[in-house]
């Protein structure tokens, strides 16, 4: 951190032309290693499709840099402010940024801060995850091919690494994870007065409306479901079905995911779960909902393999609120199916827990999809597809309380990672200071000027108000 920060001062707010270097670097390192990441990726996973890792982690990278490389530097420029001195906005680096990066998609999830990071002109350190030791080995030596130690450092290890990496005084830390260990990074980057932003799982929900096309939603549902196998903070855990569909619906969710997967232990697009632990986490979570009464679905009848890491895909109904699963994020290959009668009730239940990071609606932009958007609260929302609102290059990625605080992403990443310091002058003949200290502030004139001014602003809002 000492290097990038000396470079840093020593630099300046780097120029656009900088900043737009720098972007390609980082993306080229990416583009160049793509074969070696995604075997690195595969191996670590145990089974993933190279597609998978590819298109998600590397192509997509493309599409946002050059939003920032176009808009960085109208974005840079000093934004002035209305009013009776001349005064203007500076747009102002940070300094040193740090970006903790998840193991669901390590390198998109540490490529894609980062490159907003620079395009605010900062210089970056990446905690990489430790769950992928080949790939933060492959992609540390990818970076530092391109870009030098103190634009762009790498950093890989355990836990312990990750735990001093959150309390250093870095300028601002973007993390992804789960809210556990996003309350202890936050907790330590507090000790250094450092802003943090969070970038949390939740319980995604999906609402069916009563008009939707149930073979659609069915597709997309699975289809987003399945994302990563599960795996992503991005996927739905439930489903609210219009109670006369449920039936209909689950044979519509099975059909789609049976296309989807006819096998899976040993489909070559099936995706492991990330580790044993893991594997055990979803397991536990289908078998308490199964002991609290719910019934599981399955879309291949096939069992579980403990050696691949693999669970075919589950669909559960009448799972009560007390099974852990109604709580607990799933980020696996299971789904769980809620019947309602009212378009009033997913509503109610969705505004009575945690902000989830997404939440999906399928059907027509009517009444009742109007009455979710102003009732509910997520980090963003999708209609009629899943995870789209998060591909958007150029709009804001990020949760809310539960789901994490704060955003990135094109304009919002800029802003992230930007100081924007009001800077001012005075070219009156009296300063504002003046009139505020010494005996003439004091003076009973000054007072009761000051008192019709109170009492004039007060009968101007009460006219206002109709009071």
């Amino acid at each position: 951190m000492a290097v990038q920060r000396a470079a840093f001062r020593l630099e300046g707010p780097p120029t656009a032309q900088t900043r737009r270097d720098r972007i390609d670097r980082l993306v080229l390192a990416v583009l160049d290693a793509a074969d070696e990441l995604t075997t690195a990726l595969t191996e670590d996973f145990g089974r993933r499709p190279a597609a998978l890792s590819k298109a998600g982690e590397v192509l997509g990278l493309v599409p946002e840099s050059q939003v920032l490389r176009e808009g960085l530097e109208e974005w840079m420029k000093p934004v002035p402010v209305d009013g009776p001195v001349p005064a203007f906005v500076q747009q102002q680096p940070l300094g040193v940024v740090g970006v903790v990066t998840a193991w669901n998609l390590p390198v998109g999830l540490a490529v894609r801060p980062a490159l907003d990071a620079l395009a605010a002109g900062n210089r970056v350190i990446i905690k990489f995850t430790d769950v992928h030791v080949r790939t933060g080995e492959i992609f540390a030596r990818a970076v530092a091919r391109y870009l030098g130690e103190d634009e762009v450092a790498v950093v890989c290890g355990d836990l312990k690494t990750a735990q001093e990496f959150s309390h250093l005084p870095l300028n601002h830390i973007l993390f992804t994870g789960s809210p556990q260990v996003g309350r202890s990074v936050a907790a330590a980057a507090a000790a250094n007065l450092v802003p943090v932003t969070l970038e949390l799982g939740g319980k995604n929900p999906a609402v069916v409306a009563r008009d939707a096309d149930l073979d659609l939603a069915a597709r997309r549902i699975a289809g987003s479901r399945m994302s990563n196998g599960g795996q992503v903070c991005l996927c739905p855990d439930y489903v609210f079905v219009p109670r006369q569909h449920v039936d209909g619906f689950t044979d519509r969710l099975r059909t789609a995911l049976a296309g989807l997967f006819p096998t899976y232990t040993d489909h070559p697009a099936a995706v492991s779960l990330v580790d044993d632990r893991n594997f055990d986490r979803v397991l536990d979570l289908i078998q308490d909902a199964e002991k609290h009464g719910a019934r599981r679905i399955t879309a291949v009848a096939e069992e579980p393999s403990r050696e691949d890491r693999l669970i075919p895909p589950a669909l559960l109904l009448d799972v009560p609120e007390e099974a852990e699963i109604s709580r607990e994020e799933i980020f696996g290959p299971v789904l769980v199916i809620h019947p309602y009668d009212d378009p009033a009730e997913p509503v109610a239940y969705i505004a009575d827990r945690p902000a989830p990071l997404a939440a999906y609606w399928y059907g027509e932009d009517g009444d009742d999809f109007r009455h979710f958007l102003r009732h509910t609260t997520s980090g963003g929302v999708t209609r009629n597809d899943g995870l789209l609102h998060a591909s958007l290059s150029n709009a804001p990625f990020g949760g809310i309380g539960g789901s994490g605080h704060g955003a990135y992403g094109g304009r919002t990443g800029f802003d992230t990672f930007t100081h924007r310091r009001t800077v001012a002058a005075q070219t009156g003949p009296h300063g504002v200071t003046e009139g505020l200290v010494g005996t003439p502030a004091l003076a009973p004139e000054t007072t009761a000027g000051l008192d019709q001014a109170i009492a004039a602003a007060a009968m101007e809002i009460r006219t206002r108000l109709g009071l």
